[in-house]
């Protein structure tokens, strides 16, 4: 689904910041790092080198998604930080609102994803060519006919949470690729990294960094 690029005009929100880290909350409809084209070429990772040269990528999350992103400022910290996300010692937490009501209140999904090249960016589960995805979940609450639940990703799979959750059969609200019907029918895409912990670069200090739920 190509929808026009049209990124929010907000000033750079800076949720935290030292020698080592630069902690930005990331709005939605923005992307993290450049697309392909001049078009595409505003994204949080140039809004970021604006303000603080120095600062370099880590991670990513999907344009359509806000929350939490850390950023290095010196290689040695890209590289600790990288590290942490490769082994998987990083904490993150994210808050969706999905289609329906969600049961059981808590539980893991366990399923390989691979691109689905026809359609891509889309992902889908392959059991046999996927690589390993894994999210726990807890469900928060449910209104009416939908459910707040939070999501805890144990791997980075791209768009891991949206497949995961619609292969519950609960898409995530206004989810342009994955929702259909009512469920799509959302001024964005109801997906929002609200908390990351991580191993300070320099000392090893555990910090939780938190960006509260805009929906």
């Amino acid at each position: 689904m190509n929808t026009p690029y049209d990124p929010p005009d907000t000033p750079l929100d800076v949720v935290h910041r030292d020698h080592e880290l630069l902690i930005l909350s990331k709005p939605a409809g923005l992307l993290s790092v450049p697309g392909k084209g001049p078009e595409l070429a505003d994204c949080l990772l140039s809004r970021a080198q604006e303000a603080f040269p120095e600062a370099l990528l880590v991670h990513r999350l999907d344009r359509d998604t806000s929350g939490v992103m850390v950023f290095a400022m010196t290689p040695h910290a890209q590289r600790h930080l990288g590290l942490q996300f490769e082994k998987r010692h990083m904490k993150k937490t994210y808050v969706a609102r999905v289609w329906g009501r969600l049961t059981p209140a808590s539980g893991t999904v366990d399923l390989p994803l691979i691109v689905d090249w026809p359609n891509r960016p889309r992902q889908m589960v392959d059991h046999e060519n996927g690589r390993a995805a894994v999210t726990d979940y807890r469900v928060v609450r449910t209104e009416g006919a939908e459910t707040r639940v939070r999501l805890y990703p144990k791997t980075g799979r791209s768009h891991q949470l949206r497949v995961h959750m619609l292969a519950l059969g609960h898409p995530i609200l206004g989810d342009p690729f994955y929702a259909e019907g009512a469920a799509a029918q959302f001024p964005r895409l109801m997906l929002h990294a609200e908390s990351l912990r991580l191993r300070h670069p320099d000392g090893g200090v555990g910090m939780t960094f938190r960006v509260k739920c805009p929906f």
